[in-house]
């Protein structure tokens, strides 16, 4: 469950997978694969991915901003904050430094109104099946070995198991 890329790279020395938090299909090899880059044949890369399944896009992004301005803004302080880091070598700087802003500052609704759509839309599979199942084509592009699904829908479950099997 490592972030930072001296633990990434000690989890692939020593370890037998990386559970990965936050995980970005799109940023994976510039941002994770250097410290990857001497993993084991059989290395399980095993990123936790919410899903929410709902036709309505920006509902189901909505839902998950309040757990992503929780850690992004309130997990550490405003100098150490292992997520905060993560989002912004992600490309997301200059958000992540207004979500933990508000966030440290009581206004925990706008920190979660910060968080881009974007950024939930790397993360995470929000949406109805068919957009799921194309977004899902960049998750095993990537190279990943499991996915953990992360969500409280029965549906989201069953949308899952249909789309991985």
């Amino acid at each position: 469950a490592a972030l930072g890329p001296k633990n990434v790279a000690l989890a692939a020395e020593i370890a037998d997978g990386w559970l990965p938090i936050f995980f970005s299909p799109e940023r994976f090899r510039e941002v994770h694969g250097p410290s990857l880059a001497d993993a084991p044949d059989g290395f399980d890369v095993a990123p936790l991915c919410a899903v929410v399944v709902d036709d309505d896009v920006q509902a189901c992004r909505d839902i998950l901003k309040p757990m992503l301005a929780l850690y992004i803004g309130g997990m550490g302080a405003r100098g150490k904050n292992f997520y905060n880091t993560l989002t912004q070598r992600y490309g997301y700087e200059e958000a992540a430094a207004s979500i933990q802003d508000a966030f440290l500052d009581g206004r925990k609704g706008e920190a979660a109104m910060l968080v881009p759509d974007e950024l939930v839309d790397e993360i995470a599979l929000v949406g109805p099946k068919e957009r799921i199942a194309e977004r899902l084509e960049r998750w095993r592009e990537v190279g990943i070995t499991t996915l953990v699904v992360q969500t409280k829908q029965k549906e989201a479950l069953a949308v899952m198991a249909e789309l991985v099997l």
